[in-house]
This record gives C-alpha cells, sequence and structure tokens, in this order.
C-alpha cells in the first residue's frame, strides 16, 4: 500500500498543473484536429524575425542628432576683424572684408563638419541630419554641409576682381575655419532606442469566437503565428487558475489506474505480491516513465522516450500478461501531459504489442536487435497510416517523426545493459544469465566435472529429463536446465562418499549409520556455500536448497532402523534441511533427481520396471506431500510421468548386437 502510496504521489508531484495545449501543428503541414475556434480575444504576435527587423529599420529611420555651436562663427569673426584692423587694413580693401566677413558667417551658418564625421554619414547612406540650435532642432541635407577644406574653398570665392585671390591668401582664413556642428551619440542612441521600442509586437487582434483553422488547412505562416500566439495566451490563462482542479483530476485518474494495475495482480498474480522485488520492480516502471516525460516534455519529443523498453524488460523477467498490462497503466497515466493523446495512445500500445509478441525469451543479443526492428517497423506502420487518413498529399508527410522513431529504437537497444542493472538490484535472474551459468566450461561445473566426474553425469542427465518434463508444461525449462547442472555442487566437499564417484571401496562401510547421512545431507548446505562464494542467483540457490526438500536419507535412516530394533530414531539425524519445492521448476528438479537415480539401479531396463520405478518414485514424493507448496496439477504429473518413462527408455535402450564377419576358406585346386 505504502509502495502504491509513494508512487501516485511521486508521479502527480512530477506531473505538469497547467493544462496543457493538447494540439500539435507545424508549418506547411496540415491541421490534424477539430476546427479550432478561440475562445478568448487575443492578439497575434509578430514573429521573432519580423519584430527584430521592424526595430532595426525603426532605428536606422532615426537621423543623427547634431548641436550647432554659434559661438564658433562669432568667435572666427571677431578674430578675422581683430586682425584686419591690426594688420590687413592697407592690403585688403574694405569690399573684400565684407565680402569675407560675409561668407565666414554662411559657411558657419550652413554648418561646417568634420570631414570623419561627413564620411561616416555616406557610408550608413544617411542624407539627413537633425540639427540642434537652442531648443529647436531641424533638419537638414548634407549636401549643404561643408568640411573645413569645402568652408575655405567656398570663403575664398567671395571676390572676383584681379587682386582677389592673392590678397585672400595673404588673410590666412584657414586660421578662422573650425567645424561647428557636433555629433551627439547618447542623444541619438537614446532617440534610435525610443523608436525601437515603439514598433508594437503584435500584428492584430483574434476576438473570442473566432475561427483560427479547420480541419484538414494548411498551417501557412500567417496562421502558424496566430497559433504560436494563441498557445502562449492559453498556458496564460491556465497558468493563472485552475491548478487545483487540475492536481485534483491528476490524482484521481493516476490512483484509478494504478488501483486497476494492483487488482490485476491480487486476482491473475498474486505471487508477485508476494516477492517485494517483483512488486518494486513493477512499481519502478510504472513511475519512471511518465515522470521522465513530464520533466522532457517542454524540451523533448515523448515519442523519443522509449516506454516499449518496460514491457521488454517485463516480459524478459516475469510473463507477457503482466508485461501488457503495465505497459498499458504506463502508457494511459503518461497520456494525461502529452500533447496528442489519441496518437500517443495507439502508437505506444501497438509498439508494446508487437515488443511482447516478438520476444518470446531473451537468451542472445540478436533477438533484442529483431525485436527492436520490429517495434520500430510497428511504430512507422502505424504512423504512416494514420497520417494517410488525415493528410492530402504524400508531399505532405511529417519526415521528423520517423526520426523521433529511429532514435526511440536506438536508445531500445540500451534494455540489454539494463537488464544486468535490473537483476541485482531486484534479484531476478534473466535467461541470458541462465544461459551463461550453463556453460559447463565455467569454473565450479568444470571443478565438478574433474573433481566429481559421476555426479556431473548425474547433473547432466538430471537436467536433460527435467527440462525435457518443463517443455511439456510449459513451465521454465532454462532454469530448471540451469538449476539441474548446479543442484549437487556440494558433493564437491566428499565426491567419494557418494555412489556415482566410487569405485571398488565405499567410505560409508567403516562409518556408522547416522555420521554417514549426516555426511550425505550436508552436500546441501556445502552447495549454498559454494553458491555463496561464486555468487550464483537466489533462483539456483533455491534449486540447491529444495532438491531434497524435507525427506530423510532413506537407505541409512531404514539400515538404521534395522540395527537399533525397538530404539526411538532421532530422525532429525536423517532429515535434509528443506524446504519442500515451493515451484514448479523446483518440484519437476526433485522428480528427476530422485528418478534418474534410483534408475542407475534398476537390474534390468525393460518397459515394465522402468514405468514401475518412475511411478513408484513420484507417487511416493507426492504421498510424502513433497509438493504441496507448488502450483501442480494432477495432469501436470501425470505428464511429466510420461515424459520421464520415455526418456528412460530411450537412454538405457538395449543396444542390437552386430554380427561378426565370417571367414572364407580360399580353396586352390
Amino acid at each position: 500500500m505504502l509502495t502504491a502510496l509513494g508512487s501516485i504521489a511521486l508521479i502527480v508531484l512530477c506531473f505538469p498543473r497547467e493544462k496543457s495545449f493538447s494540439y500539435d501543428f507545424s508549418l506547411g503541414k496540415p491541421w490534424r484536429h477539430a476546427q479550432l475556434t478561440a475562445a478568448w480575444d487575443f492578439a497575434v504576435e509578430k514573429t521573432d524575425e519580423v519584430f527584430e527587423r521592424e526595430r532595426t529599420d525603426a532605428a536606422a529611420r532615426v537621423l543623427p542628432y547634431y548641436t550647432l555651436d554659434p559661438s564658433v562663427v562669432t568667435v572666427a569673426t571677431d578674430s578675422f576683424d581683430s586682425r584686419y584692423r591690426a594688420e590687413l587694413a592697407e592690403v585688403v580693401r574694405p569690399k573684400l572684408y565684407k565680402a569675407i566677413t560675409a561668407k565666414l558667417d554662411e559657411v558657419y551658418r550652413d554648418g561646417v563638419i568634420s570631414s570623419e564625421d561627413l564620411d561616416a554619414l555616406r557610408a550608413d547612406s544617411t542624407s539627413r541630419i537633425k540639427v540642434i540650435l537652442g531648443n529647436r532642432a531641424t533638419e537638414r541635407d548634407i549636401r549643404t554641409l561643408r568640411t573645413v577644406r569645402q568652408a575655405y574653398e567656398a570663403v575664398m570665392t567671395a571676390d572676383t576682381s584681379a587682386y582677389g585671390i592673392y590678397a585672400m591668401r595673404n588673410c590666412n582664413l584657414n586660421a578662422y575655419l573650425r567645424p561647428n556642428l557636433t555629433f551627439e551619440k547618447e542623444k541619438t542612441d537614446a532617440a534610435r532606442v525610443e523608436a525601437m521600442n515603439d514598433v508594437p509586437r503584435n500584428k492584430g487582434l483574434v476576438q473570442a469566437g473566432q475561427k483560427i483553422i479547420g480541419n484538414g488547412d494548411i498551417v501557412d505562416e500567417e496562421t502558424y503565428q496566430t497559433l504560436l500566439s494563441y498557445r502562449k495566451e492559453w498556458n496564460r490563462h491556465n497558468d493563472s487558475a485552475g491548478g487545483e482542479l487540475t492536481l485534483l483530476g491528476q490524482i484521481l485518474i493516476v490512483t484509478l489506474l494504478i488501483v486497476a494495475l494492483i487488482v490485476y495482480l491480487v486476482r491473475y498474480r498474486k505471487d508477485y505480491l508476494g516477492r517485494p522485488g517483483s512488486y518494486f520492480f513493477l512499481a519502478t516502471q510504472v513511475v519512471l516513465f511518465p515522470v521522465v516525460a513530464a520533466l522532457t516534455a517542454r524540451s523533448v519529443s515523448v515519442m523519443v522516450i522509449p516506454f516499449v523498453m518496460a514491457p521488454l524488460i517485463i516480459r524478459v523477467f516475469l510473463d507477457s500478461r503482466t508485461a501488457f498490462v503495465t505497459h498499458l497503466t504506463i502508457v494511459l497515466i503518461t497520456s494525461l501531459i502529452v500533447p496528442e493523446p489519441y496518437l500517443f495512445v495507439l502508437l505506444q500500445l501497438t509498439a508494446g504489442l508487437a515488443s511482447i509478441f516478438s520476444l518470446t525469451e531473451l537468451t542472445e543479443r540478436s533477438q533484442l536487435f529483431r525485436s527492436v526492428l520490429i517495434i520500430l517497423m510497428a511504430y512507422s506502420i502505424v504512423y504512416f497510416g494514420y497520417e494517410l487518413i488525415a493528410l492530402s498529399s504524400l508531399s505532405e508527410i511529417n519526415r521528423t517523426m520517423y526520426i523521433r522513431f529511429l532514435v526511440n529504437a536506438l536508445l531500445l537497444l540500451f534494455t540489454y545493459p539494463l537488464m544486468y542493472m535490473y537483476e541485482k538490484v531486484f534479484r531476478f535472474t534473466s535467461n541470458v544469465t541462465l544461459v551463461e551459468l550453463s556453460n559447463i566450461n565455467g569454473k565450479l561445473l568444470r571443478t565438478l566435472s574433474e573433481e566429481a566426474p559421476g555426479t556431473f553425469n548425474h547433473s547432466m542427465q538430471v537436467a536433460n529429463l527435467a527440462a525435457a518434463a518443463s517443455n511439456s508444461i510449459g513451465a521454465n525449462s532454462q532454469l530448471v536446465r540451469t538449476g539441474a547442472l548446479y543442484h549437487d555442487i556440494g558433493k564437491l566437499e566428499n565426491p567419494a562418499f557418494f555412489t556415482e564417484n566410487q569405485g571398488s571401496t565405499n567410505p560409508h562401510d567403516s562409518l556408522p549409520y547416522d555420521q554417514s547421512a549426516q555426511i550425505i545431507i550436508s552436500h546441501v548446505s556445502y552447495g549454498l556455500k559454494l553458491a555463496e562464494k561464486y555468487h550464483l542467483p537466489e533462483a539456483i540457490k533455491q534449486f540447491i536448497r529444495t532438491h531434497h526438500g524435507r525427506s530423510k536419507a532413506k537407505y541409512f535412516y531404514i539400515s538404521y532402523c534395522n540395527a537399533h530394533p525397538g530404539e526411538e530414531v532421532d530422525e532429525s539425524l536423517f532429515t535434509y534441511p528443506g524446504p519442500n519445492p515451493d515451484t514448479v521448476e523446483t518440484a519437476l528438479l526433485m522428480m528427476a533427481d530422485a528418478v534418474e537415480a534410483s534408475s542407475r539401479s534398476l537390474k534390468e531396463y525393460t518397459e515394465e520396471n522402468i514405468n514401475a520405478l518412475v511411478d513408484r518414485i513420484i507417487d511416493g514424493q507426492t504421498a510424502d506431500g513433497c509438493f504441496q507448496l507448488c502450483p501442480l496439477t494432477y495432469r501436470d504429473i501425470q505428464t511429466i510421468k510420461a515424459v520421464f518413462k520415455e526418456k528412460l527408455r530411450t537412454i538405457y535402450h538395449t543396444r542390437i548386437s552386430y554380427p561378426e564377419m565370417k571367414k572364407i576358406e580360399n580353396h586352390m585346386g
């Protein structure tokens, strides 16, 4: 219960509170939804590109400001007048003096500018400026302005008499000419900023109830900008109101979906609820993908997230039905926050089914590659069909979505390394691990084959018997095969004390029956120590622990009872620690182990003897209650018996005698 409440709280905590604008649209693509009508009055914003261009144009239209300094002409004329009276009166006629004074006044009134400023104006293609004089600013054409050189040339043309030029040169007019226009950079920049700020951000108004776009209409540039503006207005409206209602709705729906998943587990997979690893594993998957989608929704398309990874991993570790139900729960929860929930659910459920059907079991990397390819095809085909329904032309296909599917498929390849992490965290055992453990060249199995070859051969035969029976009743054959290979590794402590490894001598002949029983029984506890040392999975340890269950070492128990008639026997000395098998696979191993070991004692391998042996062993185990904790049916047990009988008849069939070649005498005569 705490896990379920924590999952609900974590999902809802990460979900956005604002109501999402659940429409997906692209420039130049058709509108795939129903007609969209404005719910409020809103302004249509200009695109950033248009807005910035208009601001730049507005700033460029601002004329540069120059201040005209009237004191410059006063100083120039006063200086020229003083010099005239002191030096030039004898060589410059009064008429020329007046002409020069008038020309100085004229050029300064028109404006004298530095050559650098004039070049800059021409480089910027500026044809007019604003000249500030006192509190007024007037526009002037830059063609009326003069540089100092141009002003000098203008003054030099003041008199056209024969001696005018010579006399004017003696006046040294350069001394009285300098710029009287100064560039006002701060004022100009301020005016340009003001002009840019005056450019309106919006270009129009859409009124409430007005149609924005209809189904099938192409999203042109103008409509695209209108949709962007409406989405912004939508988010603004929903950010400011309705957050509490949104939260309540999210809590209700997420709770309902998770409760539905729990009800499924209670009714059909109650064993998972009894195993914390399985339960927490499912809770992790249900929380992980919706939370990732919520945290990345604003920056990454939800179609890139590999949701199908969940059913793939659940299918490998648990079962197909649980994988689909959990995937359905994840997809429905995530659909609350995606732009196009219908399309999202359609794509993810189809791809999820493809993943479950394409991966019956994972034992090789190539199987994952094949599944990923099938999933990619499922995504692409379903989306292509969806587009055909909405599009009017194949040229309108959204190629970006197929790129997202490809990225999704590439991320799915990380399922393989993630499985190793899940195995360690939740104590699962995948078929990949089982296949690796089944390698008889592994250190532990190789040691068993070298130091206890009889036990190794016995384990191989038990593995074959148990796997064949497992296939016949739909159990996990790879698990039972691997468990069978390791179930007797504890015999490595004292290999010679076990019949299959003995030669002509039997070390039990010199030991009391109870001590011999303890040595035989101890192979279970020593096997568990070896399993810990070699880091075998818990699933394999369970085979070592249960392959004798709570049965007795009957040979030594019966021998002890016969040797001590009437004496009370401590049965714990002859009883395996157990427990009894609690899964179909561990029960199969107990049956196969006992049947294979007993079959070696048959004096004659006839069909009747083999059938009687199998029935006696398994019926005896059933009568002793060895399989009370297992979900085995009577039909399963009969099927297992039939498989064992057939396999043993095949193993111990009578070989035919090959005839000898007769010698043919060569008679020469």
